[in-house]
């Protein structure tokens, strides 16, 4: 009996009543949490991840895994500073080559995976220590600072009469746009099939190849708009920078109900894991938690997400 309600909680918005409580108790605990204005630095400070996210729900839902987005990130960051700053490239054009530098990343990931069939964990491992040691070759280890004023604007603004911090509002754009495509789309219907059976879409005529290579493609791609986000916020190209954010991804996509296993994914859920990690991490910094405690926290969320992950997967 129990089980079966479990069951059902878990399938119909588990995660959003779980987001709620989390929010109620956090509320308890601290008369700050529902200010307007802790409530824009938890949107803002969930921003990036969410962004990450929503890519990696696709590579997830097809039964893959990208740990290099991280590194990706960093090095997407730092040749928009390279080519703003250092060599004086109109700021449009930069981003134009941030974009297209996660893009070339996650099209690397795509071809050596679907050309010689190796597993995506070990060829985006591969990739993540790439990118960084050539993110640290470009700066020479230095951070690059000092972007225009305009650009600075995408990551310190806010939309006017909503009032919502730009970043927030470029999330929930990549959230809704992400959300069409896998749901309202062939190409999500044939991305869900390739994860619950990739045999099977192929002897039903899929190109899966193709599929998986604009699958870790996008995946590149939402990377550098969430470095985009980031370099903005920031003001700076760090070379440091995304170190982490490839787990915080994973355990919002898998918190958001997403399997691990592929097949079966919502990007809406992903947004709901996200948000459920930035609260987490803004309670722990109202209650002036140590560094170090904030770190194992979120690597205990990160092997929660895998137990609700498998527990999803027991009670089907």
């Amino acid at each position: 009996m129990y089980g079966i309600k479990a069951k059902g909680v878990l399938r119909r918005g588990g995660v959003g009543l779980v987001l709620l409580l989390l929010c109620a108790a956090m509320a308890v605990t601290s008369p700050y949490f529902f200010t307007w204005d802790n409530i824009r630095d938890i949107l803002t400070d969930t921003s990036v991840n969410t962004i990450i996210a929503v890519g990696m729900t696709f590579v997830i839902v097809i039964a893959g895994i990208d740990l290099s987005v991280g590194s990706v990130l960093a090095l997407s960051s730092v040749i928009l500073g390279w080519a703003v700053i250092t060599r004086g490239i109109p700021t449009p054009l930069s981003v134009v080559l941030c974009l297209l530098t996660g893009t070339a990343c996650g099209l690397a990931n795509g071809s050596i995976v679907v050309r010689w069939s190796v597993p995506p964990f070990i060829v985006t491992l591969g990739m993540m220590f790439a990118a960084r040691g050539l993110t640290l070759l470009i700066t020479h280890s230095e951070r690059v600072s000092t972007f225009p004023r305009f650009f600075q604007l995408l990551g310190t603004g806010e939309v006017p009469f909503i009032h919502l911090p730009m970043p927030a509002v470029v999330a929930i754009a990549a959230v809704l746009a992400g959300h069409v495509l896998l749901t309202r789309t062939t190409f999500g219907r044939y991305a869900l099939a390739i994860g619950s059976s990739e045999e099977t879409a192929r002897l039903s005529g899929l190109n899966v190849k193709l599929i998986k290579l604009v699958v870790f493609a996008g995946c590149g791609f939402a990377t550098a708009l969430a470095a985009v986000v980031n370099t903005s916020r920031l003001d700076a190209a760090i070379p440091t920078s995304g170190a982490g954010f490839e787990l915080e991804a994973i355990a919002a996509v898998i918190i958001g109900g997403t399997s691990l296993m592929g097949g079966k994914g919502t990007v809406i859920g992903t947004f709901f894991g996200a948000l459920i990690m930035g609260v987490i991490r803004n309670g722990l910094n109202l209650h002036d938690t140590p560094d170090h405690v904030r770190m194992i926290v979120i690597g205990a969320v990160v092997i929660l997400a895998v137990v609700i992950d498998f527990y999803r997967r027991e009670v089907r």
